[in-house]
């Protein structure tokens, strides 16, 4: 079977039998399979899913990642596991790189990270734990790309991701009777002062960054009631690390004094941190050769920045020494990603499986 016509199967199946994060049970089992079928050999794990493959000989590794879980969403009507994010391209690309490689000769190891959970913000600590750059000199990642970031056939060597932080919190007022406000503690003013504390943060105009509540739960069924409890999520984003944590701080004061202000119990936790890329001049400068290569200097695009978050990025905060970058695939993917209906040019998987193929093969023998 043709290269291509194999990436398209495995692209097949893994869109149709999608799974969210931690729960990539059969995901794990398919990709294991491949790899029997390859025999590839690869590590498992009794306590996490996703799998360590590796090919090659020698004392470095040059590894690449691909995410494998998906989005829980509704979908026409129903909630369900949905690829709308391309992990399912992503594998597919991966494993596609890996037949391309297999027979060659190369000079270092080439590790495999199928990694859970990049949905959730930390699937690739679960991995780093579980020695995915032990001996690693360079990580590759690969992501398709938003049309309004690429055009098909345009690939990009490097994706410059914010950072992100997410809060969940809970505020314990006093409900009272519509008619007699003064009674109660109300929750909803007090979620109400939290979006303006959010519209009011201010930094440099230099830099790039937002807060936002995204949920909203309080009250019932009877619109006569004034609720006291209700729960809140934020989300805050910035270009730079160093940003976003300065947000973090304003925000938690912006929070106490909302918590004195109203008099109200209030209680909140940082649930998760999705660290901004730090970008490897030397592995983007690598993937750039391989881009030319395969796609010619005219379709290779410039440097992604993009406002989005991936935990990718945990690699390089963990080992600073290892030099990341993550390839941008163009593939005239609309409407968005995590659009419920995201569809994309599948033309773009096999650009993709060579550009990674190329650029391991190329750092491989780079000393």
């Amino acid at each position: 079977m043709k290269v291509e016509s194999q990436i398209m199967q495995w692209f097949d199946h893994f869109h149709k039998y999608p799974e969210i994060s931690w729960k990539e049970y059969e995901t794990t089992n398919k990709i294991a399979e491949i790899l029997d079928g390859l025999e590839v050999p690869y590590r498992r794990f009794d306590d996490v899913t996703g799998l360590l493959a590796e090919i090659g000989q020698g004392d470095e590794v040059i590894a690449v990642r691909a995410d494998i879980d998906a989005l829980w969403q509704e979908v026409d009507g129903e909630f369900r596991a949905n690829h709308s994010c391309g992990h399912d391209a992503n594998i597919s690309m991966v494993l596609g790189a890996l037949i391309l490689l297999k027979d060659e000769k190369l000079n270092k190891r080439i590790r495999f990270i199928f990694q859970p959970a990049e949905e959730k913000g930390n699937g690739s600590n679960a991995m780093i734990d579980r020695g995915a750059l032990e001996d690693v000199t360079h990580l590759f990642g690969v992501h398709l790309r938003p049309i309004e970031e690429l055009p098909f056939g345009k690939i990009s060597p490097a994706i410059h991701h914010g950072a992100a932080m997410f809060l969940e919190g809970k505020i314990t007022g006093i409900d009272a009777h519509g008619a007699r406000p003064y009674q109660g503690k109300n929750a909803i003013d007090v979620t109400v002062a939290i979006h303006q504390a959010l519209k009011n943060l201010y930094f440099s105009p230099f830099e790039a960054y937002s807060a936002k509540l995204t949920k909203i739960q309080a009250g019932g069924e009877n619109a006569n009631i004034i609720p006291g409890a209700a729960t809140f999520s934020i989300d805050a984003r910035a270009q730079k690390n160093a940003v976003l944590f300065q947000m973090k701080e304003q925000i938690e004061k912006d929070l106490h004094a909302i918590k004195l202000l109203f008099d109200i119990e209030m209680e909140w936790k940082w649930e998760d941190i999705t660290p901004g890329a730090e970008v490897s001049k030397e592995a983007a400068a690598i993937a750039r050769e391989g881009i030319i290569e395969v796609v010619g200097m005219e379709n290779l695009a410039e440097e992604v920045i993009t406002s989005g978050s991936d935990d990718f990025h945990f690699y390089t905060i963990r080992y600073p020494e290892v030099k990341a970058a993550m390839i941008g695939i163009g593939a005239d993917l609309a409407p968005g990603l995590h659009h419920p209906n995201m569809t994309f040019n599948y033309d773009a998987l096999a650009i993709g499986a060579k550009v990674i193929a190329k650029t391991l093969s190329n750092s491989s023998k780079n000393d």
